[in-house]
């Protein structure tokens, strides 16, 4: 492949190849010779250039024949890409060609080239996106009702909170990522559309042929025609910038939980094991939680990126100096650090390994004190909030105090046992019967997915 020497040491790592394919030199470059064999055809539909000049111009629309190299050094002084590029188009058609050379670039402007380049880059980026969030959520789904009832320890200020189940918080991964999926449908009509104005966004220089070229270029790039040029406009690119931002944090939250549940002193849920993964450079019984790492890298990396993008939204006029430059390479590198996270979030999910005795033994390191509200709340529709509330609280300190199971203490309290029998404490302090509404949510967000996927 026709690339510049770069930084690809950790590409494997954090971004997807497929994503990277269609951000590297070539796919950048394709795109924007794409732009410019569309708008020949378009030209020649309407009748402003001859239809023997758009064979000639599409031939040399190939990213293939051209140095990329020598390229990124012309950019240095031409201030874009699509200035040299031209120019080089320009010569591979005129050593062939030299009538349908006087036609390439007819009306367009440097920016009309980048921009509906990046556009139809970004295509492609979104249809990697969207198919991956759909197998995540297929995976997701999967596992949330495989785990309904599979119980472990409520978290809560990273401290044992009441039951909850495993399934219960794999639903909320996929209600985040069905969210995700929502707005990526919603926007892909506003951000699918050309960039055509020309030098000022007028397409003065096309003169009464203007919106018909307009009209046949669009539809020959499969894009929606907008109601104007968005030269300085951003806010289509900005939109699937902040996106792209709440899906790499909603897959951070992911990676967070799992590298918590990881952690030596929980051992309830972890990454699929593979030789040669997670291990140590000196300690050989590591199992570190490489997968969980890009998703939070991306999503601490992304939010900075993102700023870049809502910094650079007031261009001025009609054609923006410097802030529309430092867009080139933010939003690619975003689409790029969301296509890793996805695929180590797919890697992760599908072969999650589950530790059920482990969630067990944990919901029970706190002696039964976690299933305290459970037996509060009954006890309290017997005797009184309050009275029950101070009841409860004083046995749990004794539990402690102790270091007895609440159970044996509260069998040892008059005041309870008068109110609760044997049978109904055991019931009440069984983590399995106090799960509320946990099978619900994972229904729901199964139906929600479902519904989206249909």
């Amino acid at each position: 492949m026709n690339e510049r020497p770069g930084n690809q040491l950790f590409d494997a790592y954090f971004t997807a190849r497929d994503m990277r394919e269609v951000f590297c030199d070539q796919g950048r470059v394709q795109a924007m010779l794409d732009f410019e064999a569309a708008l020949a055809r378009a030209e020649a539909r309407v009748g402003l250039i001859p239809q023997t000049a758009v064979a000639p111009i599409e031939a040399a629309c190939q990213a293939g024949h051209y140095d990329f190299a020598a390229l990124g050094e012309a950019i240095a002084t031409a201030g874009n890409s699509a200035i040299p590029l031209v120019k080089a188009l320009g010569k591979q058609i005129a050593a062939n060609h030299a009538e349908a050379e006087r036609y390439v670039h007819l009306g367009a402007t440097s920016q009309d080239v980048m921009d509906t380049g990046l556009v139809l880059q970004l295509r492609g980026a979104l249809e990697l996106i969207e198919n991956d969030l759909a197998q995540l959520g297929e995976t997701l789904a999967t596992q949330a009702l495989r785990y309904v009832a599979t119980p472990l320890a409520g978290r809560t200020w990273l401290q044992h909170a009441t039951p909850v189940t495993l399934g219960m918080k794999i639903a909320g991964w996929l209600g985040a990522v069905t969210r995700s999926r929502q707005r990526l449908q919603q926007l892909k009509p506003r951000l699918l559309v050309l960039q055509f104005g020309g030098a000022s966004g007028t397409l003065a220089a096309l003169g009464e042929q203007a919106m018909p070229i307009a009209h046949a270029l669009a539809e020959e790039l499969k894009l929606t025609l907008p109601d104007q040029p968005w030269h300085t406009q951003r806010d289509r690119l900005v939109e699937f910038g902040s996106v792209l931002g709440l899906i790499a944090g909603s897959l951070g939250k992911l990676g967070r939980d799992i590298s918590l549940l990881m952690q030596t002193e929980a051992a309830e849920v972890f990454e699929p094991s593979a030789p040669g993964k997670g291990g140590s450079s000196t300690m050989p019984h590591k199992r570190n939680p490489v997968g969980a790492a890009v998703l939070i890298g991306a999503a601490t990396r992304v939010p900075g990126l993102l700023s870049t993008l809502f910094s650079a939204m007031p261009q001025e006029h009609e054609r923006s100096l410097g802030l529309w430059h430092a867009e080139w390479e933010t939003l690619p590198e975003i689409c790029c650090l969301v296509s890793g996270s996805l695929k180590q979030a797919l890697l992760v999910t599908d072969g999650l390994e589950v530790d059920a005795e482990r969630m067990a033994r944990n919901l029970d390191l706190t002696q039964g004190l976690v299933l305290a509200e459970a037996v509060s709340i009954v006890l309290a529709q017997r005797v009184g909030r309050d009275t029950a509330h101070h009841l409860l609280e004083q046995c749990c300190k004794r539990a402690v105090a102790e270091q007895r199971h609440l159970r044996a203490v509260l069998g040892d309290e008059p005041q309870v046992t008068a109110e609760l029998s044997p049978a109904e404490l055991d019931h009440l302090l069984d983590p399995a019967h106090y799960l509320g509404q946990a099978h619900t949510w994972v229904e729901r967000a199964v139906a929600e997915h479902s519904a989206l996927t249909a």
